[in-house]
């Protein structure tokens, strides 16, 4: 493979790369605004330039400086090519560029959102001169009001056109442009046409620094208070690769992470801001059971001991459990256990499968899927794997059978962001319980069927748990554990192992907890086909955000 040398450090490459991209594999750090890997390269910003030695073969190949310093975002690397970016001629470049933008730069990091993670800041300091010679009025821009979830403030940007790049690029909607000249141009909408597409806060992530900003974290949290765990979008088929950033058991942004098999850089607005389910005020935090017709709270051990004692003196009719799309394949093969331990001839059916219009794919490659369930597979394919052959209910073929009073205990799940129980759904579940039928939810928020069954348990979002989801690609991706599962509730897969304890025992005291990995080693051993639960499960690679280290200072 052919090699250049970036700041004496010997590099191979594939032909057709730029410099920079190659730094950036190699961790050769070079300062970089306007360059993306998504986006085409303009060169603009000019703090890349380097100095550039080329072989010259007009000279027997002899090494051979460029005239002028080279943007390195935008010039193709060739064989035997020495680059510096660590020269005098380079570092006098980017103390000058540092200069420049900084002159009109608002004092704002002390109240801006992005301070903790701007590289105007970073490469201030690291690249800078540190002292200003600008003695002039700075010239200040307005704040706008770009749609329903940007805020565009002016007087920070620095003009790398990121934002107008992507609009036309990857979302193809173009409504931002680059409006003016010199110290008066600015970003702006065209006239009368809002930042309002589906992907439109991708473009928070790209602002390198503070000119655009969430309107949803605004003021609400210092990012070097926040934590980073690296997990999948919980709310749609994609299987999107995600960070969520929290602090103290509380979420407070989802942001995107790389993965160019799956989503690239970016995510959808309703990725981004569908999480505020995990927080709800109106989640459910204790078992509920019926007791002498009025529904009363009760402990989990109340609850677990009323749902064994109704299995033993079961009418001759099968156990039915229906596993909803929402929920980890984890989830899935343990509650598939408890059901064959409470009944050896269970009926296992898929939840119904929320979906909503047509899968739209952008012109930057980027898919938002018609279906909001992540795990429909998944949990089909566990469902299968544990079967015995007798297949697997769709929802639909379900909710026909549970009407008829086929069965003598349903076990239902729910873990929906948003209402999902049918008036359909709700007639067929009484019409059971009419016959004779004991039933059984676990879910986490109300929804009409809370109040029709005879024993509720509040269960964990996707956020509050470890676990793995298949997407609508087929591809298996883990994740681990963000935040603690709210107060009084348990993952399903937990509350799934204290049933089997409870029935095998007769005491879900000491039941053993639930580990992910554990249950994925245990269903790859198991009959059925469910080994590529061990062998094809991706697990996340980017490092956890930690808080920094402190340095002690003796007075």
């Amino acid at each position: 493979m052919p090699t250049i040398t970036i700041n004496g450090q010997e590099c191979e490459f594939e032909p057709g790369q730029t410099i920079v991209q190659i730094a950036n594999a190699r961790g050769i750090d070079i300062p970089q605004y306007c360059y993306h890997d998504g986006l085409s390269i303009v060169a603009s910003c000019r703090i890349c330039l380097g100095e550039v030695w080329a072989p010259n073969p007009r000279n027997d190949n002899k090494l051979e400086p460029w005239p002028k310093l080279i943007p390195t975002c935008q010039q193709t690397a060739s064989e035997g090519m020495v680059v510096y970016t660590d020269s005098p001629k380079a570092i006098a470049n980017q103390k000058a560029v540092m200069e420049y933008l900084l002159i009109n730069h608002p004092l704002d990091c002390p109240v801006c959102d992005q301070a903790g993670e701007c590289d105007l800041q970073d490469f201030s300091y690291e690249y800078g001169r540190g002292v200003s010679r600008f003695e002039e009025a700075k010239v200040k821009q307005p704040k706008k009001d770009l749609g329903p979830h940007v805020y565009l403030y002016s007087d920070r940007c620095i003009m790398c056109s990121r934002c107008v790049r992507f609009t036309r690029e990857v979302s193809g909607t173009a409504e931002l442009m680059v409006e003016g000249r010199g110290n008066t141009e600015q970003i702006d909408v065209f006239p009368g046409v809002a930042l309002d597409n589906e992907l439109s806060a991708n473009v928070i992530d790209l602002c390198p620094v503070g000119a655009l900003l969430d309107k949803d974290f605004l003021f609400t949290q210092r990012v070097w208070f926040l934590k980073s765990t690296p997990s999948i979008d919980g709310t749609t088929a994609g299987g999107d690769n995600i960070l969520i950033e929290h602090n103290e058991g509380k979420i407070y942004r989802i942001k995107p992470r790389t993965n160019l098999d799956v989503n690239k850089w970016w995510i959808s607005d309703e990725i981004r801001y569908g999480w505020k389910f995990v927080h709800s005020d109106d989640r459910l935090r204790s078992p509920v059971r019926v007791k002498g017709g009025t529904r009363v709270e009760c402990d989990f051990a109340r609850s677990y001991n009323e749902f064994a004692e109704h299995v033993r003196s079961a009418p001759d009719k099968p156990l039915l459990l229906m596993v909803s799309p929402m929920l980890t394949c984890e989830d899935a093969y343990q509650l598939a256990k408890m059901a064959r331990t409470a009944d050896p001839k269970a009926v296992l059916a898929v939840g119904p499968i929320p979906r909503e219009g047509e899968d739209k794919t952008f012109p930057g490659d980027y898919t938002i899927y018609a279906e909001k369930a992540p795990n429909a597979r998944g949990v089909r394919r566990v469902l299968e794997g544990l079967a015995n052959g007798s297949g697997v209910l769709e929802s639909d073929e379900a909710l026909k059978k549970i009407g008829a009073g086929e069965f003598g205990t349903l076990v239902l799940t729910g873990n929906y962001p948003s209402e999902w129980a049918t008036d359909e759904f709700v007639a067929a579940v009484e019409k059971a319980s009419k016959a004779g039928a004991k039933s059984m939810l676990i879910d986490t928020l109300p929804s009409a069927l809370s109040a029709k069954v005879d024993l509720l348990l509040p269960g964990a979002t996707w956020a509050e748990k470890a676990g793995c989801f298949e997407n609508a690609k087929g591809m298996l991706q883990g994740f681990e554990q963000a935040i603690p599962v709210v107060e009084l509730a348990k993952s399903e897969a937990q509350i799934a192992i204290d049933l089997m304890h409870e029935l095998e025992t007769g005491d879900a005291v000491g039941a053993r907890m639930f580990n992910a990995a554990e249950t994925r080693r245990e269903m790859a051993e198991a009959a059925g086909g469910l080994e590529r639960f061990l062998t094809d499960v991706s697990l996340p690679t980017t490092a956890p955000k930690q808080e920094a280290d402190m340095e002690v200072v003796e007075l």
